[in-house]
C-alpha cells in the first residue's frame, strides 16, 4: 500500500549531530516543490553540503536555521537558503501558486521568499514582517477565493465540468473590483494574531490584535477559512485538560490601515480528559489540525504522553437549544422556530496508539461527508480519504479522516507496508537506541505520495497506492489515475506524483483514454487545455522505452504550437477598423479551404498587405523559421519509413491539425521571403534552380489531404511516397535534435526498488548511462541545442543555462537577442517552459 520510492540523505553526516528537541517542518507545493528544515546543529566540517547550491553561508553553519528546497524529480539538486532567522524555523507555507514561500521562526520573524529569475534553485527574500520576540505557532496565506470540488461519484462522467466544479468561496480580503488581496496571517505564542497585506505597489500593510481580551499562552494553533471570507483560528495552551478555543477573525482595510476584528466561537474539551481511565494518561496536546483549510467545522486533535497518543476527530454542528419546562406549554407564535446553537460533537476517536511524531492531512478537495465511505466502496477510489500518522517507532498509519479506521500501515524499519487485517511476516525487533522516525510529514496534492523528513535529516519519498492496498483490476486502476491526471490538467497542478503509479505497460492505454476524454469536451475547454494535455502525454511517454519516440513528437508539437501562435501574432490588419477575424484566423480559414498544392496560388487569395513587417523582426526570427523548414523536410523525408513506430516524427504523419499548421506557416514564410529573403529557411540543394519551398509545400499538402479528416484517415499513395524517397537526393535532410535530456528520477523509479540518493550528487544508473534512453535520438558528440531559441550551443557550451524540471528542455539564461520580436518570444517562457514546467539553473558543463 505504501512503499519507498527514494531516500535522499546528506553526505557523510554523523548521526549524532541531530538535536531531538528541535521541531522539523516540511511543506509541499502544488508545483511539486518541497521545502523542509533539518535539526542538524552547528558543524564546522560541513561535508554534507559541499556539492549543494548554498548562498551566503559562513561556517560554522546552524542548519536548523536553513531552508532546503528541492523539486521532487531532482531531489539531489537541493538549494539551501541561509534564511537569516535567528531562532529555529517553526512554520513553512507555500502560496496557492506554488511559487512563493513563507517562513516563520521562534523570534516572531516572518519572511516571504520568491524565485530569483524564476529559478527553483535560486531564492531571495522579497518581504518580511515581525512580532519581535513572540514565537510564531501558526502561519497561512490569505485565501484567494478559488476553491475547486472534486466529485468522485461522477468520475465516469464525460464532462470535466461535472467532475470538477468551482465552489462559491469568498477571498479573505478583496481589492477594488473584487480582486483578492494577497497577504498572510500568523498566530503567536502569546495569543496575538498578526496580518500582513501586500499592497499593489509592493509595500506591506501590517496589523496585530489579540485573539481575545484575556490573552493566554498558545502552544498550538491552526488556521482555516470560511466560504464567507472569514478566518477561523483554533488554539490550545498545550494541556489536554484545557479547552481548545476557536476564534473568528475578520480582516479589512479602513483608511489605508489594516483592521482586525476577532470573535470567540464555541470551544471544546478533548474526550480523553473526561474518560476516568485516560484522564491523566495523555497530559499534552501535541497536534491540532483542521481537516482541510477550507473547512473550519472539522478538526483533528492528538493528545500524547511519553508512552503513547490518542487521536480524536470533532465536528461543529447546529443543534436545537432545549427549552425549559416552564415554556414548554406556551402557545407557539406562528412561524416561530426553535433557537439553534453551534456545538462541537466528537465524530470518532482512536484506541491507544504509539506516540505520534507527525501528522499529514490530504489536500485533495473531495467532499467530507458520511457518504464518502459508500462512494469509496462503490468506486474503490481512496486518495484524499486518509490522513497519515507517523509514530516514534518509525511506522506510518493511514487512517480514514472521518471514522479514524485504519486503512493501511507502513513499517519504516523494514520498508514494507500492509493492508489492514494482515499480520506481519516477521515480528519487528525494537532497536536499543533511538528509532529512526519521521518528524515532519506531508501529502502530495493528489494524495498519491507522501514525503517525510526523519530525525537524521534524511528525506523519504513514499508512494501511496490509490487502492490503499486493495486488489484492483487494471481498468479500475487506470480509471483512477486518469481521473487524477484530468484533475491536474484542469487545476494546473503538477502531475509528478501520479506518474509514480503509472507503470510502462499502462502508458499506451492511459494515452488513448486521456485523448478520448479530452475530445469529448467543448471546443472552448479544449482550446484552454490544448498545450497542457500535450505536456501530460509527453510525460507519460517518457516512462516507457517503447513510447520514447512519441515523447519526442509531443515535445516538438508544443514547440510547433508556440511558434505558430507567435508568428501569427505579428500579423496586423491593414485597416484600423478591425474585422471579426484576425489575419491569423483568416490565414487558417483560407489554407483549410484551399487544397491547391501550388504555394503561390494559395498566396493569391490572401491580403498580402497584412503580412508586411519590417526587416529586423523578420531577420531575428530566422532561427524559428529555420526550425519549421527543417521540421517539414525531416517529416517528408521520413514518410517512407512510417512503418517503424519507434522513429520520432511518426505521430505527425497522421496528425491533420499539425500538418495544417505547418502548411499555414510555410505560406507565411513564403510571403515574408518576398520582403526579406534573408529570413527564409536555408536548404542545401543538389540543383541550383531547385525551388525548395515550392517542392516541400506540394508534398506537405498531399500528405495533409490524406489525414485532414481524422475520423477517416487515408494512407499516402505510392506516388507521394516515391517523391518523398527522392527528397534526400534533392535536399540535404537535417538531423533533428529531438528530445532534451531529462535526468529526473521519475523514469528510474518505476521498479519497486527504492533509490538511495545523496544531496548534491546527481544520480546515475549503476553501470549505465542515465540518459541512454534519450541519447538514442542524437549522436553522443552532437551539438547541444538551445531548445527554445533553436540555436546551436556547441559541443561543450560555456553559457549559463537553465533546464526544465519536467521535460529537461535547455535554454540560455541570458538573452543574446536585442530585437523586440525575439524578446517577445523569450518573454513567453520567462516563468515556465513550453510544457509548463519550472526552470532550474544548471552548470554549463551539464548543458
Amino acid at each position: 500500500m505504501m512503499e519507498i520510492a527514494y531516500v535522499c540523505e546528506w553526505e557523510k553526516r554523523p548521526k549524532s549531530n541531530h538535536c531531538p528537541s528541535i521541531p522539523l517542518v516540511c511543506a509541499w507545493s502544488c508545483r511539486n516543490l518541497i521545502a523542509f528544515t533539518t535539526d542538524l546543529k552547528n558543524e564546522e566540517d560541513d561535508k554534507g553540503l559541499d556539492n549543494a547550491f548554498i548562498t551566503n553561508i559562513t561556517r560554522p553553519v546552524d542548519l536548523s536555521h536553513m531552508i532546503h528546497i528541492i523539486d521532487t524529480d531532482h531531489p539531489w539538486d537541493v538549494y539551501s537558503i541561509n534564511s537569516g532567522h535567528t531562532e529555529v524555523i517553526s512554520c513553512l507555507e507555500w502560496d496557492q501558486s506554488g511559487s512563493r514561500l513563507l517562513s516563520a521562526d521562534g523570534d516572531g520573524q516572518i519572511k516571504c521568499w520568491g524565485m530569483a529569475e524564476h529559478l527553483v534553485n535560486s531564492w531571495e527574500c522579497t518581504q518580511s514582517s515581525s512580532v519581535d520576540g513572540d514565537p510564531i505557532v501558526a502561519l497561512s496565506w490569505l485565501h484567494n477565493g478559488v476553491k475547486l470540488a472534486l466529485h468522485v461519484e461522477k468520475s465516469g462522467s464525460t464532462n470535466f465540468g461535472e467532475k470538477f466544479s468551482r465552489v462559491k468561496f469568498s477571498p479573505s480580503l478583496t481589492l477594488f473590483g473584487g480582486k483578492p488581496m494577497e497577504g498572510w496571517l500568523a498566530v503567536t505564542v502569546s495569543g496575538l494574531v498578526t496580518v500582513s497585506l501586500l499592497k499593489p505597489n509592493g509595500t506591506l500593510l501590517t496589523a496585530s490584535e489579540s485573539l481575545c481580551r484575556l490573552r493566554g499562552r498558545v502552544a498550538l494553533a491552526d488556521i482555516a477559512f470560511t466560504g464567507g471570507g472569514n478566518i477561523v483560528v483554533a488554539a490550545t495552551d498545550g494541556s489536554s485538560s484545557s479547552p481548545v478555543q476557536f476564534y473568528k477573525v475578520c480582516v479589512s482595510v479602513v483608511n489605508e490601515k489594516c483592521r482586525i476584528d476577532t470573535e470567540l466561537l464555541p470551544s471544546l474539551f478533548m474526550r480523553c480528559t473526561t474518560d476516568p481511565v485516560r484522564r491523566d494518561k495523555y497530559p499534552a496536546v501535541t497536534h491540532l489540525k483542521f481537516l482541510t483549510r477550507e473547512n473550519s467545522e472539522q478538526v483533528l486533535l492528538c493528545a500524547s504522553s511519553q508512552m503513547g497518543s490518542i487521536v480524536e476527530c470533532w465536528s461543529l454542528r447546529k443543534e436545537g437549544l432545549p427549552v425549559n419546562n416552564i415554556f414548554q406549554h406556551r402557545s407557539p407564535v406562528v412561524g416561530e422556530k426553535q433557537p439553534m446553537i453551534l456545538k462541537w460533537r466528537i465524530l470518532s476517536a482512536t484506541n491507544d496508539l504509539e506516540r505520534v511524531s507527525a501528522v499529514a492531512l490530504p489536500k485533495l478537495p473531495i467532499s467530507i461527508s458520511n457518504t464518502d465511505l459508500k462512494v469509496a466502496s462503490d468506486t474503490k477510489f481512496f486518495p484524499g480519504l486518509g490522513l497519515a500518522l507517523a509514530f516514534h517507532d518509525g511506522s506510518i498509519q493511514i487512517l480514514h479522516r472521518l471514522s479514524l479506521h485504519m486503512m493501511g500501515v507502513f513499517y519504516g524499519s523494514s520498508g514494507s507496508s500492509q493492508r489492514v487485517g494482515e499480520e506481519p511476516a516477521i515480528k519487528r525487533q525494537r532497536a536499543g537506541g533511538p528509532t529512526l522516525h519521521f518528524k515532519a510529514l506531508q501529502f502530495s496534492w493528489t494524495s498519491l505520495a507522501l514525503v517525510g523528513v526523519d530525525n537524521h535529516g534524511k528525506l523519504h519519498m513514499l508512494r501511496v497506492s490509490p487502492s490503499m492496498g486493495q486488489m484492483l483490476d487494471m481498468n479500475t486502476l487506470l480509471r483512477h489515475l486518469l481521473f487524477l491526471l484530468e484533475y491536474c490538467m484542469v487545476t494546473g497542478y503538477d502531475w509528478w506524483d501520479v506518474l509514480l503509479h503509472a507503470q510502462p505497460s499502462m502508458v499506451h492505454n492511459l494515452l488513448e483514454k486521456l485523448h478520448e476524454e479530452y475530445m469529448r469536451q467543448n471546443q472552448a475547454l479544449q482550446q484552454v487545455l490544448s498545450t497542457r494535455i500535450v505536456a501530460v502525454k509527453a510525460s507519460l511517454c517518457k516512462l516507457s522505452s517503447a513510447t520514447a519516440a512519441r515523447a519526442c513528437d509531443f515535445h516538438a508539437k508544443l514547440l510547433l504550437i508556440a511558434i505558430s501562435s507567435t508568428l501569427k501574432s505579428l500579423l496586423r490588419p491593414h485597416v484600423l477598423n478591425t474585422p471579426d477575424k484576425s489575419p491569423g484566423d483568416r490565414l487558417s480559414e483560407i489554407c483549410a479551404k484551399n487544397t491547391d498544392t501550388d504555394i503561390d496560388k494559395v498566396m493569391i487569395n490572401l491580403k498580402t498587405e497584412e503580412f508586411v513587417l519590417d526587416g529586423p523582426p523578420l531577420q531575428s526570427l530566422q532561427q524559428l523559421i529555420q526550425w519549421v523548414g527543417d521540421f517539414v523536410l525531416y517529416l517528408l523525408a521520413n514518410l517512407p519509413n512510417q512503418g517503424s513506430i519507434v522513429r520520432p516524427g511518426f505521430g505527425f504523419l497522421r496528425d491533420g491539425a499539425s500538418l495544417g499548421m505547418l502548411r499555414e506557416m510555410l505560406v507565411m514564410i513564403r510571403i515574408w521571403g518576398l520582403l526579406k529573403p534573408g529570413c527564409l529557411p536555408i536548404y542545401t540543394a543538389t540543383s541550383d534552380n531547385q525551388d525548395s519551398m515550392f517542392l516541400l509545400f506540394r508534398l506537405l499538402t498531399k500528405l495533409w489531404l490524406c489525414s485532414r479528416d481524422e475520423s477517416h484517415p487515408q494512407d499516402p499513395d505510392e506516388t507521394l511516397i516515391d517523391e518523398c524517397c527522392l527528397l534526400p537526393s534533392q535536399l540535404l535532410v537535417p538531423s533533428m535534435d529531438w528530445l532534451p535530456i531529462n535526468d529526473g528520477v521519475i523514469t528510474k523509479i518505476q521498479s519497486k526498488h527504492p533509490l538511495r540518493l545523496q544531496f548534491g550528487k546527481p544520480y546515475t544508473l549503476p553501470g549505465g548511462n542515465p540518459s541512454a534512453q534519450v541519447e538514442v535520438f542524437r549522436s553522443p558528440a552532437s551539438q547541444r541545442m538551445d531548445h527554445l531559441r533553436c540555436l546551436h550551443l556547441g559541443i561543450s557550451p560555456t553559457e549559463d543555462s537553465k533546464a526544465c524540471t519536467r521535460c529537461g528542455c535547455v535554454t540560455m539564461l541570458r538573452s543574446p537577442n536585442k530585437t523586440n520580436a525575439m524578446r517577445q518570444w523569450e518573454q513567453r517562457w520567462i516563468k515556465n517552459c513550453l510544457c509548463g514546467g519550472l526552470w532550474r539553473r544548471i552548470p554549463s558543463t551539464l548543458t
